[in-house]
This record gives structure tokens, sequence and C-alpha cells, in this order.
């Protein structure tokens, strides 16, 4: 069984980032005639327009875009991608530049240059889709262009996280002729310069990926076509890969098929990866909602929810209680929910409640999307609702959308309560708190926190050394302790599991756990 504990540290910012010497356009070692390698996953895309995406989109579109910078296998710190090279090019962390690679031309033969980047960031910010990743954006007052390869960033201040922004695909740099300056693209197609080009797609059906021969980057590209194939429930993804209709899993699997996997993977002629990563879950509460508003109701329950036996009896302790925000493996993680709540109490609960004049039964709407994260949701929601309805206190309805009307649905403030999960943008605490504060955020509800936004997130940000920033963290946290807008649930860990013919298993997954599908192969094509 492949059993790989890859650590992903703290990612270190790095003030300057070139091309090691001597290495151009990596060579593929991929059969032209193999046949696709289908990879099966519940997390379809919510749009293919990189200035709406801030959610699991960027799967797909890590593969078939290019941003400045990126990430090899096993890679913790940034590296050039259509950027040659990449600084701060003055003393106070204020203006980044990048230099393009030569040469550079999207998939329908198109060239890119400076002014498409330039084009990238500047429609993100115009568009400015409600819950989109102009919230990454919010240091960056203009960029400039100098000839045909040269990008300077300008920063309203200083900003030691923003060559990380760089790497996510939301950067990913788009076509002018083919991707309006103030709305989105709606014909359903992707022009990119990724490793990849989208031959064909159906929405919440498939993606077809081939390779792209107009690509120059840090990828090294070991297959020649990929099919992605998207399910609702992870109990078909399963049968897919067992039957050989599919080669590869990614997001869906379920925990009990996990440990069946585990257990009987020789058998049934498969192998499973396991990564630890920072990707959360959590519960967010929308501020226009009666209840939900209020402080009492939100620290009660946090006070009833047993994170332990949501672990273990739902998710076979394939996840473990989390009890931050801020990740385990990222400086700023503690225990505050756990050091201010202690062990699950309904009494306790009762006395906040009691002590704010709420002597009713507490009506919640939770809310959960039915096919994003595996089969596991909803048997999760259902034990919530237990845990809060044994208090006493609180009378619970579930109810459960799939995840594009779902996304849909939160961005537009519809739910009391609801469901997210985080896979990091890029590892750093600041990906764990910033997206989630401010009038503009991920979650589309405004969380209005000036403290965290105008003092403890611009201090750390001065930092390069990453490491030293636990500080502003700390205080950052206990704030969302303190307000219990945002519940923590638990930390997951990464599982890849496949045919035993694939290779590269272990290297398919990136810092922000997405995957790198060039690094997929045939074990026969070898």
């Amino acid at each position: 069984m492949f059993n790989r504990n890859r650590f992903l540290p703290p990612l270190a910012v790095i003030a300057s980032i070139s091309m090691v010497t001597g290495c151009g356009v990596f060579s593929s070692d991929a059969s032209e005639d193999a046949d696709p390698i289908i990879v099966g996953t519940t997390s379809a895309p919510s749009t293919l327009d990189p200035a709406a995406a801030w959610d699991s989109s960027w799967e797909l579109m890590r593969n078939v875009y290019q941003p400045l910078l990126g990430y090899s296998p096993a890679a913790t710190q940034p590296e050039p991608d259509a950027a040659e090279s990449c600084e701060f090019t003055d003393s106070s962390s204020t203006v980044y530049t990048c230099t393009l690679r030569e040469g550079l031309k999207f998939s329908n033969g198109h060239a890119l240059d400076a002014q498409a980047v330039k084009h990238s960031f500047d429609r993100i910010k115009k568009i400015n889709v409600n819950g989109g990743p102009a919230g990454l954006l919010t240091t960056l007052s203009r960029v400039q262009t100098k000839g045909d390869r040269e990008v300077v960033f300008h920063l309203s201040q200083p900003d030691a996280t923003f060559p990380l922004v760089l790497t996510t695909p939301a950067m990913s740099i788009v076509d002018p002729e083919e991707y309006p300056a103030n709305k989105l693209r709606e014909d359903g197609n992707i022009t990119g310069s990724g490793p990849y080009e989208l031959s064909s797609y159906e929405d919440g059906e498939k993606a077809e990926l081939v390779r792209n021969e107009n690509y120059k980057g840090l990828a090294e590209i070991k297959n020649s076509a990929v099919t992605i194939q998207y399910f609702q429930q992870s109990d078909e993804l399963v049968k897919a890969l067992k039957s050989k209709d599919i080669s590869v899993i990614y997001r869906g699997l379920g925990a009990s098929d996990i440990v069946d996997i585990q257990t009987h993977y020789d058998d049934q002629g498969l192998q499973i990866a396991e990564s630890p990563t920072t990707e959360i879950s959590y519960l967010v509460f929308n501020p226009k909602d009666t209840w939900a508003k209020n402080p009492a109701v939100r620290k009660a329950v946090a006070q009833v929810i047993d994170r332990k036996a949501l672990a273990h009896n739902i998710y076979k302790d394939t996840v473990e209680p989390l009890y931050s925000m801020i990740p385990r493996g990222l400086v700023g993680h503690g225990t505050g929910f756990f050091d201010d709540y202690g062990n699950p109490s309904a009494t306790k609960a009762k006395a906040i409640l009691t002590e704010a004049g709420i002597t009713e039964t507490v009506p919640l709407t939770l809310w959960y999307t039915s096919d994003r994260y595996g089969s596991q949701t909803k048997p999760a929601f259902e034990l919530l609702k237990r845990q809060l309805e044994r208090s006493g206190l609180f009378t619970v309805t579930l109810k459960s959308r799939p995840w594009k009307t779902y996304s849909e649905g939160y961005q537009n403030g519809e739910y009391p309560v609801f469901g997210r999960g985080w896979n990091p943008d890029f590892n750093d605490p600041d990906n764990f708190i910033a997206p989630f504060v401010g009038e503009q955020n991920a979650l589309g509800t405004p969380y209005d926190s000036p403290e965290i936004t105008d003092d403890l997130l611009p201090k750390s940000r001065e930092e390069s050394d990453r490491a030293a920033v636990s500080k502003e963290f700390e205080a950052a946290q206990q704030i969302l302790v303190d307000d219990a807008r945002l519940i923590p649930l638990w930390q997951g860990k990464a599982y890849t599991a496949a045919n035993e013919e694939i290779a590269g298993l272990e290297k398919v997954i990136d810092p922000a756990t997405m995957m790198m599908m060039w690094q997929l192969s045939w074990k026969t094509s070898w």
C-alpha cells in the first residue's frame, strides 16, 4: 500500500524567485498514443473563469491555466511558471516585479505578454464578483507594464504574502481577446496557457484535457491526455474505480471507502496515497439571520458540538478534531475553541442562552452541499443535528443543494448557518483568516472586524519571516473564538486512490491540495 506521509510545512515567502540555472521547458515522457487517464472526483467546477473563482473550481484551472508562479512536486516554496523571475524591487515590499518567459503563447496561439497579465489582474478587480478572488488582491493598487515581458505590481502596503497569492489559479493569465475586461466569459470555453487545453466540457459531467503544445512552464508533463469525470456520490466513484471505468480518484472518497481500500488494496489491485493537509471544515453563521446573528446562540452551538464524535463516528478517524480556524502545521494554530468551551456541555450552553435572555428553544436551519465534500457530509450534518437537539436547546432543520446552486446561495446570503470546506489558496496562516473577514470575503457574508483587517493582518504582512507572525495570528484567532461567527469542525487529510497501473500518485498533490494531473502516467509507458 502507498502511504506517503508527506508533511507540508508553512511556506516561507521568497523575496526573489528565479528559474534554476540550466532549466528551461521540461521534456515530456508521455506516450503520444496512450489512452487518456480518467480521473474521478466529486468536485465539479462552479465556473470556468478565473475572475469568478474562489472555490474548488481551481482544481480544473490548475491544469489548464497558468499563473506567474507555481509549484513543482513536493515543493513548499513558489517557483517561476509563466514568469522567468519575480522579486520585490524596493526596500519596503510594496513593489513586486516579474519578468515573463520568452515566447509564451495561449493555447489558441495568441501571444501571452505583459499586457495580458495586466488585463488578467485588472479584470478581477473591475468585475469584482461577490465571493470571488478580488478579495485576494486587497493590497494591490495597480499593475504596470514595461515592454512586452515586464510586469510591476504596486501594493498599497507591505504584503509578504503577495508572491503566494500569485500561485493561485485565480491569478491565472487569460487572453484579452477572449476574456472581456468588464464581465465574465460566458461561452463555456477556456483559453489558457497551462499544461493542458480543454478539448471538450460537459458541465457537471466531464472535462477532456489534451496536452497544450504551446505550453512553456514549470510542469513536466507525463501523459498526453486526461479526462476528469464528475460524480455526485462517493459510492459511484469507488464503484467506477474498481470496475476500471476510471483510473484515479481525488476528492470524494468516503471514509469507509478509504478504510476498505487501505485494508484490501492488494486484493483489489488498487493503491492509495495519504498526505497530511491543511484542509479544514467549518460552520458559518449569517449575521443577517434573526438567530444566527446572536452571539449567545453561536456560542451555545460551539459549546454543544462534539468534534471527537464527528471525527470518529462519521469520518472513521480519517479527519482530526479542529479547535481553531488555523490548522495544525501553520504558525498561529491553537486550541482556542477547546480552551474557551472545553468538552461539550448542554448545561453550559443553556447557561449561555439564559444569560442572554433566551429561554425558548432556538430554531436553526443548517445547510450543506449534497455533492462536494464526499458521502460523509450528509451523515455529518445529521449527527450535528442530533447533538444540538439532544441538548434540548435547539430544533434543527437540515437542507442541502448541489454545489453550483449551493455556492450561489451562500454568496447571496440565503443561509442562516452553512457548512464550508476550505483548501488553502496557499499554506500561510493569513489564508485562514483574511478570506473570511472584511466586507468582501470568500463567504459572501460580510464580517466586520477592524482589529483584524486594519491592524493584525497588515502588521503580519510586513514580516517576510512567516515564522515570526505568531503573535498577530494568535490575537486574530482569539477574536474569532470570541465572536464564534465561524466554528471549526475538523482538519482533513488528502487521500488519492488509483488502479495499480498508474504511476505518480505520491507526487500529484500540490501544497494547496490540488491535483497536478501532469504528474500521472501509465506504468506501461515507462
